[in-house]
């Protein structure tokens, strides 16, 4: 018998829906359901590698986790990586399949329907629920021909809708109302309920609201959800997550690690980890700002677009910024992108980024990287050459070259990355590298500070439980399984 479908849409991007998807996923999952969460169409460069060699968003990966299930290239069959110049990087069930500007991207859209339903089909044939995120905005009709994200899939697999609005960026109300007003009555047809998420004070001076908007849109309240701290522990969606995590500097940590922060930067939970340490103050360094000059280490993390984000590194100044960084004694740690913009140079023969060519490094590495079109994808584990341990995973598109020490030993027998002659730069493919603990403890350890302890993957699945509990709290789930077909 096929799983139960339901399908969660918002007002806009960045409104909750993949946290309320992984919040739901462990809360049915604790009522003994089989679940699958399914995006249909993602647009994120924090992506993570399934067990089968492929790739999918990291929140899917996340959503997969909370329904204790192992991450699947179906959970998000089309996931597109913003690049620079070429548009996006089109992935579909895991593996590279073309790429394209925002504009040739809206005419092959309609021709991925077939693999998006083949993978929702799958996942059905192994569940009771299948949880559905959206994409951006229901309410987008200019990009409603040939949709595959929103009431295209829904319409098309004849998923009931829930949507959901994000009361903390205000005008809640009229986000909802309005999104029904512009709606083909088609596509509004399909929306069952509404959920205002991120709600923060007294509940019952919005007790008016949810009714207003129910009785302005015809659709059920499933509840009025607080703002839940806790949410900030779990990776964040995309790289909007970014600006809200600015704030959580902590002055009082005795090493503080600077992170330039450029367009394209991708698998940016690299540094939830560090974040989590009460001795890291880990300082996210936007463009127009200057590198802290009492660093201890500055971390470049990794990017969809190296060269292009190399170039804004360089227009931002960070460059001069991380050269008297080195000079007074400074550590450097450049992980996969940023390990290559370490390097003497990157070369791009074939265009994969933008226009042919090369461009110099920043020279703190004695290596080189070609970039190519074939992508390494896997999980690794390995040690460091202070031996200890790790496991992560690989996700890159370059070759990288060169006659220093590598990082780390592999345990496929492979070497990896680069330590400079000075010992004090640091490069390396591998990323989740600070999510094992004993990993992440040298590395406070090497700049000073003192590591916590913490059990950072146990601290992810207590957060889990902690949001499922807090949704079964405040939203009617019978009623939201009861619409569910």
């Amino acid at each position: 018998m096929a799983a139960r479908a339901l399908m969660f849409q918002g007002t806009g991007s960045d409104v909750g829906k993949s946290l309320m998807v992984a919040g739901l996923a462990r809360a049915f999952l604790r009522r003994g359901m089989k679940i699958r969460p399914f995006k249909p169409q993602n647009m994120s460069n924090n992506a993570a590698v399934t067990p089968d060699g492929g790739e999918i968003g990291r929140a899917q990966a996340l959503q997969a986790r909370a329904a204790m299930v192992p991450p699947s290239v179906h959970m998000n069959p089309v996931l597109l990586k913003p690049q620079s110049e070429v548009g996006a990087q089109i992935v579909v069930q895991g593996k590279v399949y073309d790429q394209a500007d925002a504009r040739r991207y809206q005419h092959i859209k309609a021709s991925l329907m077939p693999q998006v339903l083949d993978s929702f089909s799958r996942l059905r044939a192994e569940a009771d629920l299948l949880l559905v995120e959206g994409a951006g905005s229901a309410s987008e009709i200019n990009l409603r021909p040939n949709d595959i994200a929103n009431m295209g899939f829904a319409r098309a697999a004849d998923v009931p809708v829930v949507l959901i609005g994000d009361i903390d960026r205000g005008g809640v109300i009229a986000s909802l109302v309005g999104t029904r007003h512009v709606l083909a009555e088609a596509d509004a047809a399909m929306i069952r309920g509404f959920i205002v998420n991120r709600f923060r004070g007294d509940p019952s001076l919005f007790a008016d609201g949810m009714t207003e908007i129910a009785r302005r849109t015809g659709w059920h309240g499933f509840g009025l959800v607080p703002f839940l701290p806790a949410a900030a522990r779990l990776p964040a969606e995309d790289a909007l997550g970014l600006t809200g995590k600015d704030k959580r500097a902590k002055p009082a940590g005795r090493v503080k690690i600077a992170v330039p922060i450029l367009p394209h930067i991708s698998n940016f939970d690299d540094l939830d980890p560090l974040d989590a340490e009460p001795d890291v103050d880990l300082r996210r360094i936007w463009p127009g700002q200057a590198l802290p000059g009492d660093a201890a280490l500055v971390l470049l993390p990794g990017s969809k677009s190296t060269i292009a984000d190399l170039a804004a590194l360089r227009a931002a100044g960070f460059d001069i910024d991380i050269a008297a960084h080195h000079r007074r004694g400074g550590r450097v740690l450049g992980l996969c992108g940023g390990y290559q913009m370490l390097g003497r140079r990157i070369a791009d023969p074939h265009g994969i980024e933008g226009a042919a060519g090369e461009v110099p490094g920043l020279g703190l590495l004695p290596v080189e990287t070609v970039l190519a079109s074939s992508k390494r994808l896997g999980h690794v584990t390995g040690r460091t050459g202070d031996g200890a341990p790790f496991q992560g995973y690989e996700m890159h598109m370059g070759v990288t070259t060169g006659d220093a020490p590598p990082f780390a030993a592999l345990a496929d027998g492979r070497a990896d990355g680069a330590v400079s002659a000075d010992g004090r730069v640091f490069g390396t493919y591998v990323h989740g590298l600070f999510a094992h603990d004993a990993q992440r403890a040298a590395w406070i350890a090497r700049l000073g500070g003192e590591a916590s302890g913490l059990d950072y993957e146990a601290g992810v699945e207590s957060t889990l439980d902690e949001l499922a509990a807090h949704l079964e709290k405040h939203l009617d789930l019978d009623a939201l399984l009861s619409h569910a077909r």
